[in-house]
């Protein structure tokens, strides 16, 4: 009778044991108390696909690629800046909108050396006052996304190169990470300035599947918003389709980058080749050239591979030459829906000037204005 008491004391103990352990794992901000279980877990945009990258991991919270020790995402009204000594100061003003433009004479030429007095902005046709004006080559965070479906296997080849040669030609202080797409997107080289480990990135060739595009800029846009370093942001498109396997449409894919206050989307379409279905030609073209449109980029529809190197020098240099501009709206941040922006340039000497940049945004809610510097 005691051997068998004794026997009952230790399960019990052995039982208090555990439940106590699994408590203190469990409890109270310990880690894993937060999990949310993958049935109940909000609804989030298409994330992109990490399983290729070893740098990056799912975050099971809210279901978007992680990188661990990454520092927090650039806040939107934040202007670069480089000081004596190459110093970089970073300044964030509550309720700034930001706009990347791009000027051009009426022979296309690029046109650099303008002045803040040169520029008006209106908003919802209201004239605006800028309060922050710049004009030098700053560094900028950029997603590549190349369309991997099987009718580019033939184009692959040339296009990786035209990529990096966009690199090569882009800031030294840029970083950029690449995107390989087709029915689902992968990172195949998270960010980074390293010619080499783009190169990597952009070897990863499957030419299967569909093409989901519109999936994969609203993800790449989540994953510059959430993890990149600059405040000036790109993404470079290059695809020779329609999309026909996203999740989401043209409209909600633009509505989304816009509702980021960025990025700047450049397309590449390479719509060509006989086997090439005209109504399908005019739709992706149609598709391209509204993402581009609507977020202050270009897009080009060049007739040959021979061409692409070219383009993408050009994507470089209007990266490079872009002016910033920033105002405070004349409309509180509190009055929510789409806002449209017109900009305009005159200056003696010229014409007639282009002005190009996004065609509005969504208001975000104001955020505390902060400073800081980095190297």
């Amino acid at each position: 009778m005691r051997h068998c008491s004794s026997r009952l004391a230790l399960i019990i103990i052995v039982l208090l044991a555990a439940a106590l352990f699994g408590y203190a794992q469990n409890g109270n901000g310990a880690p894993g108390s937060q999990q949310v279980p993958a049935a109940q877990q909000p609804e989030q945009q298409p994330p992109l696909n990490v399983d290729r990258d070893p740098v990056v991991s799912p975050d099971p919270q809210d279901n978007v690629p992680v990188r661990p020790g990454h520092p927090g995402p650039a806040t939107r009204g934040e202007v670069l800046q480089r000081g004596p000594g190459g110093r970089f100061t970073l300044t964030q003003n509550v309720n700034e909108v930001v706009l990347n433009v791009s000027v051009f004479d009426e022979h296309r030429r690029m046109v650099n050396g303008l002045t803040k007095d040169d520029f008006k902005v209106w908003e919802d046709d209201v004239p605006q006052t800028i309060a922050a004006f710049q004009h030098q080559d700053v560094p900028v965070s950029m997603g590549i996304l190349i369309d991997n479906s099987g009718s580019m296997r033939d184009k692959r080849a040339a296009v990786n190169e035209a990529a990096l040669d966009l690199v090569r030609a882009s800031n030294p202080d840029d970083e950029a990470f690449v995107v390989n797409f087709s029915d689902v997107a992968y990172i195949d080289q998270d960010f980074t300035s390293s010619i080499a480990k783009l190169r990597d990135g952009l070897s990863h060739i499957d030419s299967r599947g569909g093409t989901a595009l519109y999936d994969a800029v609203v993800a790449s846009a989540d994953h510059l918003q959430k993890y990149a370093k600059r405040p000036k942001q790109v993404l470079l498109v290059i695809t020779d389709g329609v999309d026909n396997a996203s999740s989401l449409d043209l409209e909600q894919t633009i509505r989304r980058v816009q509702d980021l206050q960025g990025p700047v989307v450049y397309s590449i379409g390479l719509l060509f080749g006989p086997e090439t279905d005209p109504r399908e030609e005019r739709r992706a073209k149609r598709a391209l050239q509204l993402l581009s449109d609507e977020t202050g980029g270009l897009a080009f529809f060049p007739k040959n591979l021979l061409q692409v190197g070219p383009i993408a020098a050009e994507v470089a240099e209007d990266i490079r030459s872009q002016y910033t501009i920033g105002y405070h709206s004349t409309k509180p941040m509190t009055e929510l829906g789409y806002r449209t922006v017109r900009v305009e340039a005159h200056a003696s000497g010229y014409h007639r000037l282009i002005v190009r940049t996004r065609s509005g945004y969504y208001p975000q809610p104001a955020s505390p204005a902060t400073s800081r510097k980095s190297q």
